[in-house]
C-alpha cells in the first residue's frame, strides 16, 4: 500500500482516528472532496478474524429513506424506513455493525441533507458503528452532525504526524465548527426526472432516483407503483438488474393497482429466473391479505399460515383463498408449524412448549405416545424449533443441538453454534433434516448418522426460517435469513437461486410441486422458477 501521508492530504489523520478506539463514533471529514472515496479504495489491513468492512454510501441525490435502506443493507438489516435502522440497531445483537465503519461522502449533495444528518446523528449516538461523513461548515445538516460527540478532520490539511489534520473533538452543547473556509451551503443536488408511472421507466432507471422522486411525491400513488417500491424498496435498490426490480414490484403490487401494471411488469420480469403465482398484500380484499405472517406450513394443496396472536389460518396454496381456521389452544404466538402425515398438526408456542392439535382421524397409540414424551420434554426444556415426518418429532434448542424424537429412540447432534432458529424435515428416501441457526449456517443432518460435514450454505446473518420438501425435480430446501434473502435449494443438482422480496421475511414454505411460498409482515407471496 502506498504511503498514507503521500496519497491524501489529511489521511493519516482519518487512520488515527479509525484505529483510535476511544475516539468518537463520528468523524466529520471537510475541505476537499475524494478522501473517503480513498479510504473505501484502500479498505482495511488488519488480518484478525474480526475484520472492519469499510462501507461506501455515497449520499448525492440521496433521501433520508434512501439512506437508510443503504445503510441497512450494509449491515445485513431489514428497514422500511429511517427510524427501522435506527430501532434494529438499538435492540438486536448484530455483531456485523460493530465491525463496520460507514463511509458517506457529499453530505451536501442529498436530497435531503438535514433529514440524512438527523438519522446519521441518531446512527453515531447509539455507539454500534462508527461513521466517516464528508460535510461542509457552515451548513444546517453540519450543524445536525456537529452537536454531538465528534472528531473533525481537514482534508486540505496536510500536518505533520498522525494528528496532522484533526480539528479536535467536538462535544455537545460545545459545537466546533472547524474552519470556515468560504465553501457554498450543500445544495440538494437536482434528482433527474423520471416518469414514475412508467413501470418500464422506473424497471430501468437509477433506484436512488426512483426512491427520492416517490419520497417526494406523496400524495400520487402513481397507480400502485408507489406503494410497491415502498415495501420492497430497499432490495429494489440492492437488485443488479430491471428485471429483477420488475419481479420485486410485481411480487408486492396490490390488488387495488392499475390493472395494466401487473401484465406490463410480468412482461419487464421475464429475465428474471422466478415468476411470481399470486401475492396478498396488505390491504388487499379479493382475496384478502391474511395478515401478518409467523409462521407457515403447506400440506396437501393447502397453506397453514399462522399470524402474530397465534390465529392459524387455512388458505388455498394454488391461489390463497382463505378456507376456514385451525381450531388450536394456543394462547400467543405461534413459531412453528410442523403438520404430521396423519393429519396431526404440532405447534410451537413462543415460549418453546409443544401444542397438538389431532387430525379428522383417531391418532395411531404409537403416535400419540411420541408427541406425548415430546411435549413432556419441552416442558421441561423449551424447544426453538420445529419439524415432524412420519414416526419423528425433531426440535431444535437454543444450545445448537437438534433432537430428534423418534419410534426407535432419540438420536440428537450438535450442528449450530447458539441457538437453533429452524428446523424442516423430508420424508424422501433417505428422511434427513435440515437445520438454521443464529450463526447464519444451514446444515443438513440424518438421524442415526454423522452431520455432514460442510454447512449446506453458510451466510453472516441468523438464519430466521426454513422449509423442505420432496418434489417433482427431487429434494428442495428453502431458507431465509435475517437480512431479507430467501434461496431455494435444489439438492440433486447441487444449486440454488435466491429470491429478495424486500421486506423482512419471517416464514418460507416449499409446496409439494416446488412452487416457494414467502410470508412477512405486509405480504404473503408465492413464486416459482421458470
Amino acid at each position: 500500500m502506498p504511503s498514507v501521508r503521500a496519497e491524501r492530504p489529511g489521511a493519516a489523520a482519518l487512520l488515527g482516528w479509525l484505529t483510535n478506539p476511544d475516539a468518537p463514533r463520528l468523524c466529520l471529514v471537510t475541505g476537499g472532496t475524494g478522501l473517503l472515496d480513498w479510504l473505501a479504495r484502500y479498505g482495511p489491513r488488519d488480518a484478525g478474524r474480526r475484520r472492519t468492512v469499510r462501507a461506501l454510501v455515497p449520499l448525492a441525490g440521496r433521501s433520508a429513506l434512501g439512506t437508510a435502506w443503504a445503510v441497512a443493507d450494509h449491515l445485513g438489516i431489514v428497514a422500511p424506513s429511517p427510524a427501522a435502522v435506527v430501532r434494529a440497531l438499538a435492540t438486536s445483537e448484530n455483531g456485523r455493525a460493530a465491525r463496520t465503519v460507514l463511509l458517506l461522502p457529499a453530505l451536501h449533495d442529498a436530497a435531503e441533507p438535514e433529514a440524512v444528518a438527523t438519522l446519521l446523528a441518531e446512527l453515531a449516538r447509539l455507539g454500534r458503528v462508527r461513521l466517516v461523513v464528508e460535510a461542509r461548515p457552515g451548513t444546517p445538516e453540519y450543524e445536525v452532525l456537529a452537536r454531538g460527540r465528534v472528531t473533525v478532520v481537514d482534508a486540505d490539511a496536510d500536518g505533520d504526524g498522525d494528528e496532522g489534520g484533526v480539528e479536535g473533538t467536538v462535544d455537545a452543547g460545545g459545537a466546533d465548527a472547524g474552519r470556515d473556509d468560504g465553501a457554498e451551503a450543500g445544495c440538494p443536488v437536482p434528482v433527474s426526472p423520471i416518469d414514475l408511472s412508467d413501470p418500464a421507466a422506473v424497471c430501468a432507471a437509477d433506484p436512488v432516483t426512483v426512491t427520492t422522486g416517490y419520497v417526494r411525491d406523496p400524495w400520487d400513488d402513481h397507480g400502485g407503483l408507489r406503494a410497491a417500491w415502498m415495501r420492497a424498496g430497499q432490495a429494489l435498490c440492492a437488485a443488479p438488474r430491471p428485471a429483477d426490480r420488475a419481479l420485486g414490484l410485481l411480487a408486492l403490487l396490490g390488488d387495488g393497482a392499475d390493472p395494466r401494471l401487473r401484465p406490463a411488469l410480468a412482461e419487464l420480469a421475464a429475465g428474471s429466473p422466478w415468476t411470481t403465482r399470486w401475492s396478498r398484500v396488505t390491504g388487499d380484499v379479493a382475496p384478502p391479505w391474511p395478515g401478518p405472517v409467523a409462521a407457515l406450513a403447506a400440506p396437501d394443496g393447502m397453506l397453514l399460515v399462522a399470524d402474530l396472536g397465534g390465529t392459524v389460518r387455512l388458505l388455498a396454496a394454488a391461489d390463497a383463498r382463505p378456507l376456514g381456521r385451525l381450531d388450536h389452544p394456543v394462547g400467543g404466538r405461534v413459531t412453528a408449524l410442523a403438520p404430521a402425515p396423519d393429519g396431526t398438526v404440532l405447534l410451537l408456542d413462543e415460549r418453546g412448549r409443544l401444542h397438538t392439535v389431532p387430525g379428522r382421524e383417531p391418532r395411531a397409540p404409537y403416535l400419540h405416545r411420541l408427541t406425548e414424551a415430546v411435549t413432556a420434554t419441552l416442558t421441561r426444556h423449551p424447544g426453538t424449533a420445529l419439524a415432524a415426518i412420519a414416526g419423528s418429532v425433531v426440535v431444535g434448542d437454543r444450545l445448537g443441538s437438534v433432537h430428534a424424537f423418534g419410534l426407535t429412540g432419540l438420536h440428537q447432534a450438535a450442528l449450530h453454534s447458539g441457538r437453533v432458529t429452524a428446523v424442516a424435515a423430508v420424508e424422501s428416501e433417505t428422511p434427513f433434516v435440515c437445520s438454521g441457526g443464529s450463526d447464519g449456517a444451514v446444515r443438513l443432518w440424518t438421524p442415526g448418522r454423522d452431520p455432514e460435514p460442510d454447512a449446506l450454505r453458510r451466510r453472516p446473518s441468523p438464519v430466521v426460517a426454513l422449509s423442505a420438501a420432496e418434489t417433482p425435480h427431487g429434494p428442495v430446501v428453502a431458507a431465509a435469513w435475517g437480512d431479507g434473502t430467501v434461496e431455494l435449494h435444489r439438492l440433486e443438482r447441487r444449486d440454488r437461486v435466491g429470491f429478495r422480496p424486500g421486506p423482512g421475511v419471517r416464514a418460507v414454505a416449499v409446496t409439494p410441486d416446488g412452487g416457494l411460498v414467502v410470508g412477512m409482515d405486509e405480504a404473503l407471496v408465492c413464486v416459482a422458477l421458470r
